[in-house]
This record gives C-alpha cells, structure tokens and sequence, in this order.
C-alpha cells in the first residue's frame, strides 16, 4: 500500500512538456483543425478558393542609409592576420 501511494504521487509531479507546438497535434486534434505556426495571416480566403493578400497586413522593414558606413556587411570565414594591441595590466 505504501509503495503504490509513492508511486502516484510521483506520477502527479511528473511534468508536462512546456512547448506548445509539441503537446496537440492535428494528428491529435479534431478533423478539420489546422494549427499553424504562429504567422499572422497577411490576407484572407475567398468563397471560391482563391486568396487575397491585404497590403495593410504585409510587414514593412525600415532599413537605414548605410552608403556612409565604416563597417561591410561581410565577414570572411577565415581572416587574416590582424595586430592587436596588448591589453593594460588591470589595477591591483
């Protein structure tokens, strides 16, 4: 009798797993549930199929001048030799 009360108990405090995505399928789910993958939709279905993209709901990137940047955007996967400068004695 002790033993099976420990056992449920430890049942109990097993946990559940935290992602969402894993814990309900459409394998799972009722028939026609679809779940998708967290994207808001950018437009809406029409009665004959079709698909209507909204131009309100297209996401907008505000990406700045950068023709007066020191900096490239591309880092070389293997660098050349660089001279570094020896680093200060921190204070003691």
């Amino acid at each position: 009798m002790p033993l099976g009360l420990i056992l449920g108990i430890g049942r109990a405090m097993r946990r559940k797993r935290t992602s969402s995505l894993d814990i309900l399928s459409s394998k799972r789910a009722p028939r026609n549930y679809y779940k998708g993958k967290n994207c808001k939709p950018t437009g809406f279905h029409t009665r004959k199929g079709g698909y209507v993209v909204m131009d309100e709901k297209l996401p907008r990137y505000v990406v700045p001048d950068l023709s007066d940047f020191k900096l490239k955007p591309y880092v070389a996967q293997c660098p050349r030799e660089a001279t570094t400068t020896e680093a200060a004695d921190p204070p003691k």
